[in-house]
């Protein structure tokens, strides 16, 4: 199917133009005007808009007869790239684009597609969800590149998604389609209040032609919930092994 997001043109458009013009006056405010803080901001103003889907040049047609409207949502949307630049600048991100785990996974040859590895964390005791603990995916001892510098490894918690972790391996080079391997993985987890645990998990995979180039939340490999306890207490849970899952 190809269905299209017209509110993406809008955003795209709205942010080259205000950071164009930002540079031309010379960026009084100094922001940061990099090609990921462009990103982010189209991010935080895409996630406050409503799409605006169409298929056809019947949908396109009626979507400019509307212009009113149009002109409208530009105005809100240049608000909201406004902020969203301001806050992204405000709240850098902790890696920059020379992280070791970046690497350019374009291949054009059978590789093994891992997904993203998602996990949830909480205080064996209390059960709240955690944050300001570090998590990092190991394979064969080493850790484990990321599909590109927007992914961490490792990560650390954070407040405002107590709890949650994610992972997107970099693909890995297959010698042919339709190989059947698994991968193990090991987390480690740390914190200062909290023992260290290490949870180790398998993921089933056939190598493809094509690798994902976008994310799904439809294509992700879910661990158990896992729990951290202070020194002396029950310890949580540890070694399981997740391999019992379909090819992916």
């Amino acid at each position: 199917m190809d269905i299209h997001n017209t509110a993406e043109d809008i955003v795209f458009n709205t942010v080259e133009t205000i950071f164009a013009a930002i540079q031309k006056e010379g960026n009084p405010e100094k922001f940061c005007l990099c090609d990921q803080c462009r990103m982010d901001t189209c991010c935080y103003a895409l996630n406050r808009i409503e799409p605006r889907y169409m298929n056809s040049n019947r949908g396109m047609n009626r979507m400019e007869m509307e212009q009113l409207k149009r002109q409208q949502t530009e105005a809100d949307i240049a608000t909201l790239v406004y902020k969203g630049l301001r806050l992204v600048n405000h709240n850098q991100r902790p890696t920059g684009h020379d992280s070791p785990t970046v690497v350019n996974d374009e291949m054009p040859k059978p590789a093994f597609d891992i997904p993203t590895i998602v996990g949830r964390l909480f205080d064996g005791i209390t059960f709240a969800p955690l944050a300001d603990v570090t998590v990092s995916l190991h394979c064969n001892s080493v850790l484990v590149a990321m599909r590109n510098h927007n992914w961490q490894n490792p990560y650390t918690l954070v407040a405002n998604a107590p709890g949650a972790f994610t992972f997107w391996p970099a693909a890995i080079s297959a010698d042919a389609l339709d190989i059947h391997k698994s991968f193990e993985f090991t987390l480690k987890i740390e914190a200062p209040a909290y023992e260290t645990i290490t949870h180790f998990f398998k993921i089933p995979v056939v190598s493809r032609l094509q690798m994902s180039s976008s994310l799904s939340g439809d294509r992700s490999f879910k661990l158990p919930d896992l729990y951290m306890f202070p020194p002396g207490e029950v310890p949580g849970q540890r070694g399981i092994d997740d391999s019992k899952q379909p090819d992916l």
